[in-house]
């Protein structure tokens, strides 16, 4: 194998680890970003601060509450799953609900 192909294959396996060591999924609602007051970050840190754990699903969203405006975050904490909306103009945190089916 030559230089430029080793260089590759490191290259590549960098990236594939880089990639898996985030396990959240794509964030989406990007489109809504530039009307948000709040960042993502500091969404998140609000979200984890409701609700410790770890953010598997992660989406800007307009749906009613609060602005009309709001990051929504599923975060597991051992076998539940609990979606907590961050209002994107307050910081305010919207909702803090176990998700799925077995939330009641």
């Amino acid at each position: 194998m030559n230089r430029k192909q080793t260089f590759l294959i490191g290259a590549a396996a960098a990236a594939i680890l880089g990639a898996t060591a985030f396990n959240v999924q794509a964030f989406t609602g990007e489109r809504y970003a530039k009307e948000a007051k709040v960042s993502l970050t500091e969404a998140r840190a609000t979200a984890l601060k409701a609700f410790p754990g770890k953010i598997v699903d992660e989406e800007l969203e307009r749906e009613k509450g609060g602005s009309g405006l709001r990051y929504s975050f599923d975060i597991r904490r051992g076998k539940v799953t609990q979606e907590v909306g961050v209002d994107a103009a307050t910081g305010k945190v919207l909702e803090n609900d176990p998700e799925g089916p077995n939330a009641d």
